[in-house]
């Protein structure tokens, strides 16, 4: 069953917009049968003329396919409307029609508090700002990944709690953790679902020191499988000069993540890219051999999957400098040869103020999110017309000099549930 899942921040309305309220109001029904043109035809000569109810008039199975095109603050809205319209939104039918119409435009949710998981989600079709309750997490710092419409938490302590969910409609599935994880010093989470069967691929990289050496790392990559309900330890290689850090991501069946340089070796840049083949196994080829270049010498670089494209939104260092922040740039990968499509004009990069080397960014479909670990602000670049805009501000305040501000993106989807029973959405932790 749908639930109230949001709280609308008013303040953040724009001019002429209205609040969420009952859309079942009769002062505004009677306001608009007034001044209704077939009433006035009526009035004028014509007096079989009637007004048309669209609410009685529209077949059923039209009315899903309307309502489903509905932005999601507009289906809480519409469920409102009428005995009619409330059990049409919470049938399995009409999530049914969910499933089959192009996804929205991701939200950003953004932490304001480092030691609760508090904040607010930011709607970019309305330009709102909403007050968004996420289920299971227990911190901001914990680890995320998200991926049509679920999103995966996973504690940075003991990793010993992993939970899949979908944040609107607050379903949860608790997952076990992978055996023999043993404390890593490095993790990177990340999460890949079929939209169509609603089953899902989480994978977990780790990277740990081996004990006396400062220059070998031992890394292993466990891969979960919805539909098999079991965990299996795909990879464990030792990497001389390199770890693993917290950035990964899983685009079209291979797992991504970032590695950076330890010492030891020579190496022209401080990161590099592997990508491990997840449908290969241990049948592929050795990690080692599986590098990517990074475009150029970066202070950080950010992973997404953008319908099924990886992309990399990374800090530009300094030619002299290579840990100090000139830039952003955003790059595409295609067999292996990166394509720049986007570089932070001057003024949005000074609009963050003093941007740190590092910094979050997370990105869905066609929309990329760029927020300074110290500000507010949120930039959104367009991939489909190259374009760079700011958010709405968000509806907090800074509350002292160092506090910091963290986020991740996600589709809106009601239909998605982790426990992919196809259409019916319940509460389930």
């Amino acid at each position: 069953m749908l639930v109230p899942f949001l709280r609308p921040f008013h303040s953040t309305h724009m001019a002429g917009e209205t609040s969420w309220v009952c859309c079942n109001d009769n002062a505004s029904r009677r306001e608009t049968v007034e001044s209704d043109p077939i009433s006035e035809l009526g009035e004028e000569g014509d007096q079989d003329a009637t007004l048309v109810c669209i609410n009685e008039k529209l077949p059923e199975d039209l009315l899903r396919v309307i309502l489903a095109l509905l932005p999601v603050e507009s289906i809480a809205k519409a469920r409102c409307v009428s005995k009619r319209w409330h059990g049409i939104l919470i049938s399995k039918t009409f999530l049914w029609n969910l499933s089959h119409i192009p996804p929205q435009k991701p939200w950003y949710f953004m932490f304001t508090s480092s030691d609760e998981p508090i904040g607010y989600a930011y709607d970019p079709i309305l330009r709102k700002w909403y007050g968004v309750e996420l289920p299971f997490i227990g911190t901001s710092n914990w680890f995320i990944a998200s991926s049509c419409g679920m999103v995966c938490f996973m504690d940075n302590d003991s990793i010993s709690n992993l939970c899949v969910c979908n944040p609107i409609t607050k379903t949860c599935r608790k997952l076990k953790v992978p055996p023999g994880l043993n404390f890593p010093d490095y993790t990177a989470l990340a999460m890949s679902v079929n939209r169509e069967s609603q089953s899902y691929t989480v994978s977990i990289v780790n990277s740990k020191q081996i004990p006396e050496n400062f220059v070998e790392w031992d890394i292993s990559i466990h891969i979960y499988d919805s539909e098999q309900v079991k965990w299996r330890t795909s990879i464990t290689e030792v990497l001389s000069g390199w770890r693993s850090g917290d950035e990964s991501v899983i685009c079209n069946g291979v797992l991504y993540f970032l590695v950076y340089a330890t010492g030891g070796i020579q190496t022209e840049n401080r990161h590099a890219l592997i990508a491990y083949n997840l449908s290969n196994g241990s049948s592929q080829i050795r990690l080692a051999r599986s590098f990517i270049q990074v475009p150029c010498s970066l202070t950080c670089g950010r992973l997404m999957d953008m319908k099924g494209k990886l992309v990399m939104v990374g800090g530009i260092g300094k030619p002299d400098r290579s840990d100090i922040i000139k830039g952003i740039g955003i790059w595409i990968l295609n067999d292996r040869k990166w394509e720049e499509i986007g570089r932070m004009p001057h003024k949005f990069f000074q609009g963050f103020g003093e941007l740190d080397d590092v910094f979050s960014s997370r990105g869905a479909e066609d929309m990329i999110y760029i927020q300074s670990y110290g500000s507010l602000a949120l930039l959104i670049f367009d991939m489909n017309n190259r374009h760079w805009k700011w958010a709405q501000k968000c509806p907090v305040s800074k509350r002292f000099p160092l506090q910091l501000f963290s986020g991740f993106c996600f589709e809106p989807r009601l239909e998605m549930s982790p426990w992919f029973s196809q259409y019916e959405i319940t509460n389930t932790y």
